[in-house]
C-alpha cells in the first residue's frame, strides 16, 4: 500500500473521536478496519476502536462514581486524555507509518 494512503487511513481511524462522540467516532474506524487490505491499517483501526471503547467504559463507570464525587476529577482527567492520547497516535502514525500505534493503559478488546 502506498504511505501517503496508509498515513492518511491510520489517522483517520485515530482521529475519528474528534468527529463526534456518537457511533460516528466508531463508525470510521470500523469501517477502514472492513474495507482496507493493509495489515497495518487494520492494527491501527482495532487499536482504536479499542480505545475508543475504553473511553465510552471509563466514562460510565465515572460518571457513576459522581455520587462518591471523586467521579469530577476523573471526568476532567479522562477528557484530558481523549484529547491528548489520540494526537499523540496521529503524530506517532504520521511519524512512522509502518508500525501500528499501541495506545498505553488499555484493555483490548479486538
Amino acid at each position: 500500500m502506498d504511505t501517503d494512503k496508509r498515513k492518511i487511513l491510520s489517522a483517520l481511524c485515530h482521529g475519528a473521536i474528534f468527529f463526534s462522540v456518537t457511533i460516528l467516532s466508531v463508525g470510521i474506524p470500523i469501517a477502514i478496519l472492513f474495507l482496507t487490505d493493509d495489515s497495518v491499517v487494520k492494527d491501527n483501526a482495532k487499536e482504536s476502536l479499542n480505545f475508543h471503547i475504553n473511553i465510552y467504559i471509563y466514562g460510565i463507570i465515572f460518571g457513576i462514581l459522581i455520587w462518591l464525587l471523586i467521579g469530577f476529577p476523573l471526568l476532567v482527567l479522562l477528557g484530558i486524555v481523549n484529547f491528548v492520547m489520540p494526537i499523540i497516535a496521529i503524530l506517532n502514525v504520521m511519524n512512522d507509518p509502518n508500525q501500528p500505534y499501541s495506545y498505553p493503559f488499555i484493555f483490548r478488546l479486538l
